[in-house]
């Protein structure tokens, strides 16, 4: 993919830059923890997770800003702040198998193995899964398996799930991502077209149930409908 470099040396997860360290721990600081974000797993991981390496070259100045950046193939990687509070929400403890509908550049799915046991991954536009897992494997992620197909209809050889993250919009909950979710578990998804809100689904023993949390814009979830 243009403006990525894949064999650049700052892909050594030892080598990460002191600055781009001190840069992740001021968009904790300032942007994560001061605006509420409290679990110590998903402040540990935002503080670990090199961003800047899931971003285009070009993009990197502004890699830890509070800002969602483009990553090409008209798709974006979400706000910092957006990965923690929809990380957070999911209430992991450690031992969860995760499903992530929109792979994206790959970010989100770093933050949630740091966070889960396992995270199958779902993208359906190949060149982002590819260029993801290339990001992710010299990372020395080993919890993370990916898929290309339409996340509109889940991962089901996998399921259930402890947990479900969606990052792109559906105009509704997808029904499948609502059965592939295991008993107590939850969904987080942002929901709507012109207006979108994230919304929370718990899966009691008999039905489920659902909780608006805030507005905000995400892209489109991408279907083969």
């Amino acid at each position: 993919m243009q403006g990525f470099d894949l064999s650049s040396p700052q892909f050594s997860a030892k080598k990460m830059k002191k600055d781009y360290q001190e840069k992740r721990e001021k968009m904790v600081k300032d942007q994560i923890e001061a605006r509420g974000v409290r679990d110590s797993k998903i402040l540990e991981a935002m503080r670990k997770v090199p961003r800047h390496l899931f971003v285009p070259w070009n993009m990197k100045s502004y890699a830890y800003h509070d800002e969602p950046l483009p990553i090409g193939e008209g798709q974006t990687i979400s706000q910092p702040y957006i990965v923690a509070y929809m990380s957070e929400v999911l209430r992991l403890k450690g031992n969860e198998r995760i499903l992530e509908i929109g792979t994206g550049s790959g970010y989100q799915a770093a933050i949630l193995a740091e966070a889960g046991k396992e995270v199958f991954t779902m993208e359906i536009v190949k060149s982002l899964s590819l260029r993801a897992e290339k990001v992710l494997k010299k990372l020395e992620y080993e919890n993370i398996y990916f898929k290309v197909g339409d996340g509109t209809y889940g991962w089901k050889e996998h399921a259930p799930y402890d947990a479900i993250m969606v990052t792109a919009a559906p105009v509704a909950v997808p029904e499948a991502l609502r059965e592939q979710l295991k008993v107590t578990g939850r969904m987080i998804v942002p929901v709507g077209s012109a207006f979108q809100e994230l919304v929370l689904v718990i899966r009691e023993k008999k039905k489920f149930k659902e909780k608006k949390l805030l507005p905000v814009r995400f892209v489109p979830l991408i279907s083969t409908h």
